[in-house]
């Protein structure tokens, strides 16, 4: 079976992309220039909304079993440790949202967990595979590939540059990416052991004259790795010993023995933002089309949502809806946007030694993202909550249950369901309230959670997009 989508880059944007098409039917190939799989830590944190995303993609379960919660960091000033924080503020779940608080899991263990789903649709990434050209026309994209059987040349019916900041795809359609990289600043980032921390917590070691400059240490779960962050020196080499001598200088002296990095990188700060994210059939989703400063934790989770937006609209497109796509660049351009605003702030808190600097809150957790065009409380663009109900038969499930899956869903607050949407695939279903008994297919909003999360009264009708946002509402 010919592929009608092919996504370059095996990252986790391009594997969620890859994940959703698949999971829809659409012929899908996914190729990846790189020798072999990613190793390293990097984006460690997901974001609550991300969680959403990968409940829906039935990894969620695997996730959480292989990741940690963020831990609390040990503070250490001029080699005297001087208490321990919580820069992540646990929230309590509610039935709106169910997932409140974000996750610590290494790039390499998340996207090993992607890849695994994908292969249960008989999909695989194609490591050291290259695209090196492509022309596009009305109908379609002429790719060109260079693989370990040499060069190849394959048409699609679209083709998706998820192939990071440096991506081939946006070179190739001369999309400017707009913004700065800072050659100032040099931050060395990887992944070592160290023999005298505990692993259950985070460290920050800092000299008693400059508390707000020093050096990170983050547990990595699945094992004794720290994920370390610290300032390098124009001159300095990302080596063992390099870094062994940072952690002497700003934990005073303390007796901690550094293995040789299982993974590092040197970065800069390189903040910038694709000019379109389309043009004609090809399209730009994750690192290839906005760079993010690792502060926050946002570069990985918006990229999956680039990712989930993208999805069902272009399997809504391959089933002759291309109008689908229109609204995939004016959605996520926009909230890359908005997130580089969220990092950058971060990142100039963090470089001025804010005392907050390292303190995250629910700006950084993409609940709140929305693609509304108008005011109200829940309108067509929001996000959906989550709510718990009880069949007539007085099991529980929830409303992520009813949603999880390739269809839209369409709600009817006491009032019938109705399937006429002009949608492929819609489910639908009736809510009632709690003093209600419900006939069969009925459902009841246990506490009256669902009317109220959705501000809904009698006559309400809601249409849940694909990827969890609104459709539109209607109010009687």
């Amino acid at each position: 079976m010919f592929p009608q989508v092919l996504v370059a880059g095996a990252g986790p944007t391009g594997l969620t992309l890859a994940i959703d098409l698949a999971r829809r039917g659409v012929p899908v190939r996914i190729v990846d220039k790189a020798a072999e799989f990613f190793r390293g830590s990097r984006g460690d944190g997901l974001q609550p909304r991300t969680l959403e995303v990968f409940d829906d993609l039935e990894v969620l379960d695997a996730v959480l079993a292989a990741g940690i919660a963020p831990p609390p960091t040990r503070v250490h000033v001029g080699g005297r440790f001087v208490g321990e924080r919580v820069f992540f503020e646990r929230r309590e779940p509610t039935p709106a949202v169910p997932y409140p608080n974000a996750w610590m899991l290494g790039q390499s263990q998340t996207e090993r967990i992607l890849r695994e789903r994908l292969a249960e649709f008989g999909v695989r990434v194609e490591l050291s595979t290259a695209v090196t050209d492509f022309t596009q026309d009305d109908d379609g994209v002429t790719v060109a590939l260079d693989g370990p059987t040499g060069p190849e040349t394959v048409r699609v019916d679209y083709l998706v540059g998820a192939d990071g900041g440096r991506s081939t795809v946006r070179r190739t359609l001369g999309i400017a990416f707009e913004g700065t990289t800072d050659e100032s600043v040099r931050m060395l980032l990887g992944d070592v052991t160290a023999d005298a921390l505990d692993h259950d917590f985070g460290y920050w070691f800092a000299t008693a004259d400059s508390p707000g400059e020093g050096i990170a240490m983050t547990p990595l779960s699945g094992g004794g790795l720290f994920q370390f962050a610290t300032p390098l020196a124009a001159d300095d080499e990302p080596t063992r010993a390099v870094l062994q001598r940072h952690l002497d200088h700003f934990s005073g002296g303390l007796d901690i023995t550094l293995g040789e990095p299982v993974w590092a990188t040197v970065w800069r700060p390189n903040i910038r933002l694709a000019q379109r994210f389309r043009d004609g059939r090809v399209f730009l989703a994750g690192d290839a089309a906005h760079a993010h400063p690792p502060t926050g934790g946002q570069g990985l989770n918006t990229g999956v949502q680039d990712a989930y937006n993208l999805g069902w609209k272009l399997a809504a497109a391959l089933r002759g809806r291309p109008g689908a796509l229109d609204s995939y660049e004016t959605e996520r351009r926009a909230v890359a946007a908005r997130v580089l605003g969220i990092s950058t702030d971060l990142l100039d808190k963090h470089l001025s030694g804010a005392e907050d600097a390292m303190r995250r809150g629910e700006e950084t957790q993409q609940l709140d993202v929305s693609y509304r065009t108008e005011p109200g409380t829940l309108v067509a663009g929001d996000r959906a909550p989550d709510s718990v109900l009880r069949r007539a038969d007085g099991s529980q499930v929830r409303l992520f249950d009813l949603f999880r899956g390739p269809h839209a869903t369409r709600l009817s607050f006491d009032a019938p369901a109705d399937h006429d949407d002009g949608e492929d695939e819609v489910r639908a279903y009736t809510i009632v309230g709690p003093d209600r008994t419900p006939a069969d297919g009925e459902l009841v909003a246990v506490g009256g959670h669902a009317f109220a999360d959705y501000a809904a009264t009698a006559g309400t009708r809601v249409l849940v997009r694909p990827d969890g946002y609104l459709a539109w509402r209607h109010d009687e």
